[in-house]
């Protein structure tokens, strides 16, 4: 099979953020063998696969597991069960890859991973149900546990934030979008945003000062982590939560008032998918699926797409489509 295989082992000890301009440091298209699925394992034909930040920082060795040299990248995808010890067998299923990776024309994983996909569901909705939608309904969990009429939520204009964006509004608990572009405005607020503080505008932590005076949110989902986030984290009152699942931003910001942890009940926390599956009720995983998958099929959520690659040409084009500020990038071993 056709497959773009990483070329390192093991961890870098960087951290450049999820930007790329040339993939051919880090992985290579190759032939190489079908894998074979073994005990609880499944083997599918990959029909189409995401590509998520998680999946640069991983090749880059930044990510929270190692590298395999010579095995094939990519987390995410769609496909058809081909083989493998599950009755799933010539089903269509979205999956995470965990022993061989999903951008090639086979991929291989547990068959505790796999989540059937309804008929109606479209190509790149299936391809991209599993790390932006779970993450958002697990992360919506928090802030809905957390007894909250609002939350903070930045990097809103990307496929997760709207997707966190949306679930507020229908459950009527307040998004506040925090958001680098000023023509992202009014399209997160007509997604349902309560409140958009804009960072490339003027005095944005007097907006944030503001839209928390206002709507006392207490928790912040968190994909930057930069220093705006760390001031606004402090701006926030008291007993506020500060939830972060990325690392967009290269620098680590300065936490200058850690006596609010003491005095004022803040908290700082990551969030993790890959733990969150292991801890969390394993009857809500399915319950999730099914709202992930009605959502997209009722048009509640849409899929963003900012271009569909051949696999034979990601090396030269994939940066170009990541490249994009808006829209999900996906890889097509079949083409």
């Amino acid at each position: 099979m056709r497959a773009l295989v990483q070329l390192h082992d093991g961890y870098a000890g960087t951290q450049t953020g999820p930007d790329i301009d040339d993939l051919t440091p880090f992985v290579a298209l190759r032939d190489i063998a079908v894998p074979t699925p073994g005990k609880g394992q499944a083997l599918i034909k990959v029909q189409l696969a995401a590509v998520n930040p998680s999946d640069i920082h991983f090749i880059k060795g930044e990510y929270g597991q190692p590298r395999k040299s010579g095995i094939p990248a990519g987390f995410e995808a769609v496909g058809e069960v081909v083989a493998g010890d599950t009755p799933l067998v010539g089903q269509r299923v979205s999956f995470f890859a965990s022993a061989s990776g999903t951008w090639a024309q086979y991929a291989m994983t547990d068959v505790s991973g796999l989540v059937p996909c309804r008929a109606d569901l479209s190509p790149v909705d299936a391809a991209g149900q599993l790390v932006n939608p779970l993450t958002a309904i697990a992360m919506f969990d928090i802030v809905q546990q957390s007894g909250a009429d609002s939350f903070v939520l930045n990097a809103a204009g990307s496929q997760l934030g709207k997707f966190l964006i949306g679930l507020g509004r229908d459950h009527k608990i307040a998004p506040i979008a925090v958001a680098r572009r000023a023509e992202q405005a009014e399209a997160l607020r007509a997604l349902g945003a309560a409140e958009v503080i804009l960072t490339s505008g003027n005095n944005p932590l007097d907006q944030a000062r503001a839209a928390f005076k206002n709507y006392a949110p207490r928790i912040l989902l968190d994909a930057v982590a930069d220093q705006f986030t760390a001031d606004m984290f402090f701006a926030m009152p008291d007993g506020a939560r500060w939830i972060n699942y990325g690392k967009l931003s290269t620098e680590a910001p300065k936490l200058s008032q850690m006596g609010q942890m003491i005095f004022q009940n803040k908290r700082i926390e990551g969030f993790w998918l890959t733990r969150w599956m292991k801890d969390t009720d394993p009857a809500r995983i399915p319950q999730a699926f099914a709202t992930i998958q009605e959502r997209f099929v009722t048009g509640d959520w849409i899929t963003d797409v900012a271009g569909i690659v051949p696999l034979t040409k990601a090396i030269t084009t994939l940066p170009q489509v990541l490249g994009q500020r808006d829209g999900k990038a996906f890889i097509d071993p079949t083409a």
